[in-house]
């Protein structure tokens, strides 16, 4: 069930409608509803994955349980361990089980072994990398005593399954979404008006700026070697924009859903094309995964504790990890190699006088980041290795004509509706506010007047509307 679809369109007023008539001092019985509606949202995706998010469920439940009940640590690690190895086993053979096997086999042929082929049919299970990721911060944050483990399976499992961020996130902590899942929620127009405003934005996002760029970018990506540099560099930089309005269109809307419901989700964005480094970039963009990385990977693994080269080395393992997390291909883990590497760069010359020159001409610092960020999602996009390596060396071939242009109105209106966004950024920038809490300081009036323009606005690009990109992670 898409949000971008009518199925969710007929789906959410009905929940949203009997969620509050049900009165809000009766929270164990908005939580069922939550609860059958999550399981029912995901189910319409593939009925038979609901089995494995309620073991995945129900595993984490437990053991967090047992963790909390150990007498001592030893007993606790091993319910820990449990949990940790199955939950990465489970995701592993799901999504990276096809992708070691053939990685394997193409290595043997290229050594002059022959090795046969055992892979399987496997379908990913839609969401499982982000519904996993809920239950080991659970499970870790038990272990090193940051929370006590929830007894109310109910509440734990909303938790872990709750509809608007099931699928793509954010990624929600336990210690941040568990409080708000056991206590009262009361409606109030305020985030009534922020949710739908961001509910709107969100669409607009993904369904006007997002598929549109996309036409121009799956056209260049389909045959990148009949395209020349110019072609190449404006397909790079639609990608760049267009991952970034898809993600966070998604995440608006996941954030405004929940926001009429009464929940306050994790910011996932917050304007990272904005950033003048590498650095602040990570902390601006898919922000949820970003800190979950920081918290549960790099500073676990030392962090810059321990001298430069292991800060170094623990940057590099984290982005790595990071990017075969978005998929099971080579793509991803140069893409995560390549933003590592940034990373590392950023920190060695971070006291030299050229870092604090761009820190202090912010225009330069925003150029720069582009364009590598820019750079590196072309391996990301990509389907394969070659066909990135295909693209950036024909980019610096330097053969800079004019773009291949298939339609110039459908360019133009691309272009536009891609500055409509773009403008809209930088009045959040210029005035320095969240679009989580826009809503709220516009007139009824005026909100009435936008989303009737936007609605419009969707329903003229509809017919060029695709799946959320981050749905295939």
């Amino acid at each position: 069930m898409l949000f971008n679809s009518a199925h969710f369109a007929i789906f959410f007023p009905i929940i949203f409608l009997l969620y509050w008539l049900i009165p809000n001092n009766r929270v164990k019985l908005q939580n069922i509803l939550l609860f059958i509606s999550s399981y029912f949202f995901y189910a319409c995706w593939d009925w038979r994955f609901l089995f494995l998010l309620i073991f995945s469920t129900l595993l984490d439940y437990f053991t967090g349980i047992q963790m909390s009940n150990s007498k001592n640590q030893d007993q606790k690690k091993i319910w820990f361990l449990i949990s940790v190895i199955t939950n990465l086993s489970f995701l592993g053979f799901f999504k990276y089980y096809n992708f070691f096997i053939e990685s394997f086999i193409s290595l043997s042929t290229k050594l002059g072994f022959h090795a046969n082929p055992h892979t399987l049919k496997i379908i990913l299970p839609v969401g499982i990398s982000f519904y996993t990721l809920h239950g080991l911060s659970y499970v870790i944050d038990i272990y090193r005593n940051r929370i006590k483990a929830e007894n109310n399976f109910i509440d734990y499992a909303v938790f872990v399954s709750f509809f608007p961020l099931l699928v793509a996130g954010p990624i929600e902590r336990a210690t941040h979404l568990l409080p708000q899942v056991k206590s009262k929620r009361i409606f109030s127009n305020s985030r009534f008006n922020e949710g739908i405003l961001q509910i709107t934005i969100g669409l607009f996002r993904k369904i006007v700026i997002a598929d549109s760029l996309a036409i121009y970018v799956d056209w260049v990506y389909r045959e990148p070697n009949i395209f020349n540099s110019s072609s190449l560099i404006l397909a790079a930089i639609f990608y760049a924009f267009q991952i970034y309005y898809d993600f966070a269109g998604y995440s608006d809307i996941a954030i405004g859903t929940g926001k009429l419901l009464g929940f306050d989700l994790l910011q996932n964005f917050n304007l990272p094309y904005f950033a003048t480094s590498i650095t602040e970039f990570w902390r601006k963009w898919h922000m949820s995964l970003s800190y979950w990385l920081r918290d549960y990977l790099y500073i676990e693994l030392g962090g810059n504790r321990n001298g430069k080269l292991k800060t170094y080395r623990n940057l590099l393992l984290t982005m790595l990890i990071g990017g075969l997390w978005h998929g099971s291909n080579w793509t991803f883990v140069v893409w995560g190699g390549l933003h590592g590497l940034f990373l590392c760069i950023e920190k060695y010359v971070r006291p030299n006088s050229y870092y604090k020159f761009l820190k202090k001409i912010s225009y330069l610092g925003y150029i720069y980041t582009f364009v590598l960020v820019a750079f590196a999602f072309i391996y990301f996009r990509s389907p394969d290795i070659q066909t990135a390596n295909v693209m950036v060396g024909r980019i610096l071939s330097g053969n800079y004509q004019l773009p291949i242009i298939s339609d110039y109105n459908a360019m133009l209106i691309t272009i536009v509706v891609l500055m409509i966004g773009f403008t809209f950024d930088l009045y959040l920038r210029i005035t320095n506010q969240s679009i989580e809490y826009l809503g709220s300081k516009i007139k009824f009036s005026s909100m009435i007047i936008l989303i009737s323009f936007t609605i419009m606005l969707m329903v003229l690009f509809f017919a060029n509307s695709t799946n959320f990109i981050y749905f295939q992670f």
